[in-house]
């Protein structure tokens, strides 16, 4: 029987590839670890007698780092001899460190001379080296940022202070964007750290040091330091007695509600979104504000507890809720502040701008929200001291905060805007203006418009002419007496209604512009208009009108005293009997050419208050004369 054949192996081809492979070297990692530490240590002695130097950084720093690395290139090192560079540094600060704790000096100030009194600190002489050679970009920019990431882990809380004093002096300079961009969130982080170490309540300045100085240093549109989603702090327990203690006077009912309210203060968006914690919230707020408005405060309680004092500036951003204190608490001005002007945030946040109408509070809500926060402002009008200050910069608060959340809302877009650049035309060319269809731009405009909305002229809305009726309808209304209208708001002593009337009827309606000449303005306004007692007087005819006056100014000559007919006789004037009938005739002829005369006058003759006057006079020297003659004539044939 056959043996099965081995299985296929490729042992041939494998020493086909590796025969002329060269032999393998011995493993050199103790030899390579030796000649990295060599290179470490040689780096820090070059280093440790640099600090030693009392001449600015600017001087030496260059020229030290080519002695201890000898980099390929003359002032930039590349990726490893920077990695070399740092490890090393790094062992040289924490040996300079090692070695201030072990001489029981504080950090900052190891190595400074007590008989000189100059600051010749080695760790400040170290990091301001490496500053100078990141500035300049010798190495690479986040070393710095390292080796103070490292010093404050090396340090107390007290040597902090002095390591973040280093790091504010250097703000602007660390602030640079070469240095920025490589070591913000190593900033970022070591001060993240270092707020973590600290207590809330004993270490209050120094955490606003921090934070001071993470405002300043990074830029106002930085989304890191930013609360995008909104999220609360809820670890924030506010943890009060439920069981009321033995011998205290105090209303552990209203206890419990003032400190229940802070469950929906840590938490607004579940308060707002669920009906019945907002309906407990509003009982337990209504029960607070009805004591606070109960119980109002003096003037003397406001001395007693006056922040505007050096020594009570420094309080806690904490209050104590043991029942035992709650008498006292509601006494302090500032406590109930706290209270209220917490309350004025959550609703702040209820009526954020720009939510939905889904995450929005209701109508019912919209109403309480409204009503509580007046009780609540004056509420702390009345707080003394300087009440009304109070609120005033609360609310300047609160309505610079809508900002803030409108920027975010939007996405944290820049402030800075980039610099207008000018394009440059042609040299010496003068800048054409633009030709338009109409003349200019707003004609040419509309009258595009017009051609793409071709209904338009049909629209029953639109600015149209109005006729006759409309526009002489307000003057209609002035003319009736029952009307009263006094005539300085009389429409016909609108000189630009009336001119722009006569244009239109001179147009449209010519017989009514006809009747300004015997009229004037009045007469123009159609007879349908008028009342049947104020279109009496515009309904005669001219040539009745000229007899009616006639006639009254020979009645008014008829009354005058004979004098003047005696000089007109016969005898005075020598004329006998020799009298002619036809030459009675023509003074009558010449007063119907006068009544011709008048009715063929311009229209400003006959409207003007001097011509009317003047026809009045000729009308009556003529009657006068026709009177005369008709005597003289009489007096003839006798």
């Amino acid at each position: 029987m056959a043996e099965p054949s081995p299985p296929p192996s490729n042992a041939g081809l494998r020493i086909l590839l590796s025969k002329d492979r060269p032999p393998p070297s011995p493993p050199s990692t103790a030899v390579s670890t030796f000649s990295s530490h060599a290179d470490r240590d040689r780096i820090i002695g070059v280093f440790r007698s640099a600090l030693t130097r009392t001449e600015p950084p600017e001087t030496f720093a260059l020229p030290t780092v080519q002695e201890a690395i000898k980099p390929q290139k003359e002032t930039v090192l590349v990726l490893e001899e920077n990695q070399s560079l740092e490890n090393a540094l790094r062992t040289l600060l924490q040996e300079l460190v090692s070695s201030a704790v072990q001489s029981g000096k504080k950090i900052m100030q190891y190595g400074n001379s007590l008989d000189s009194g100059e600051s010749n600190c080695l760790i400040t002489r170290l990091l301001d080296i490496v500053l100078y050679l990141c500035e300049r970009g010798h190495v690479e920019g986040g070393m710095v940022f390292q080796l103070l990431e490292d010093l404050t882990e090396m340090s107390t809380i007290k040597d902090c202070k002095d390591i973040l004093g280093y790091i504010e002096s250097q703000q602007d300079v660390l602030g640079k964007q070469e240095l920025f961009g490589r070591g913000k969130l190593v900033m970022l982080r070591t001060c993240n750290q270092l707020l973590r170490r600290l207590s809330k309540a004993n270490d209050v300045v120094f955490c606003g040091r921090i934070i001071m100085f993470l405002a300043h240093f990074f830029p106002l549109s930085e989304r890191s330091a930013l609360n995008i989603k909104g999220v609360f702090n809820t670890s924030n327990v506010t943890k009060y007695e439920n069981d009321a203690m033995d011998g205290i006077s105090v209303d552990f009912n209203f206890y419990k509600t003032l400190w229940s309210l802070q469950e929906h203060f840590s938490n607004p968006a579940l308060t707002s979104t669920n009906p019945a914690k907002w309906q407990k919230f509003s009982s337990s707020f209504a029960v607070v504000l009805s004591t606070f408005e109960a119980q109002p405060l003096s003037d003397d309680d406001g001395k007693l507890n006056n922040l505007d004092r050096e020594e009570d500036a420094a309080f806690n951003i904490k209050y104590l809720t043991s029942s035992k204190l709650m008498g006292l608490e509601l006494k302090d001005p500032s406590f109930r502040r706290h209270i209220l002007v917490q309350c004025l945030i959550f609703f702040d946040y209820l009526k954020a701008p720009g939510k939905n109408d889904k995450e929005g509070p209701t109508g019912g809500m919209k109403e309480e929200i409204k009503s509580c926060e007046e009780r609540v402002k004056k509420l702390l009008e009345v707080i003394p001291p300087k009440g009304k200050e109070f609120l005033k910069s609360i609310e300047h608060i609160l309505e610079r905060e809508k900002n803030w959340v409108w920027w975010k809302r939007d996405g944290c877009p820049a402030f800075e805007k980039p610099p207008f650049e000018k394009k440059s035309g042609q040299a010496g060319g003068r800048k054409r203006k633009p030709r338009w269809r109409l003349g200019n731009k707003e004609l040419s405009q509309l009258w595009k418009w017009a051609e793409q909305n071709p209904n338009v002229l049909t629209d029953p809305d639109r600015v149209r002419m109005p006729s006759i009726t409309e526009y002489w309808k307000p003057l209609a209304e002035d003319m009736d007496p029952s009307a009263g209208i006094e005539e300085e708001y009389h429409h016909k002593s609108n000189r630009v209604y009336c001119w722009k009337g006569l244009r239109f009827s001179a147009r449209q309606d010519l017989d009514g512009f006809a009747r300004f000449s015997d009229y004037g303005i009045e007469g123009v306004v159609p007879s349908e208009l008028l009342s049947p007692e104020v279109n009496a007087k515009f309904s005669s005819k001219p040539a009745e009108k000229v007899k009616r006056l006639k006639r009254e100014d020979s009645k008014g000559a008829s009354a005058q005293p004979k004098e003047p007919q005696v000089a007109a006789t016969p005898e005075t004037d020598g004329g006998g009997s020799g009298g002619d009938p036809e030459e009675g005739a023509v003074p009558m002829d010449s007063d119907n050419g006068a009544a011709e005369d008048g009715q063929k006058r311009s229209p400003e003759e006959v409207s003007g208050p001097e011509s009317g006057q003047c026809e009045l006079e000729t009308d009556a020297d003529d009657n006068m004369k026709t009177k005369t003659t008709s005597r003289d004539a009489r007096a003839g044939e006798k």
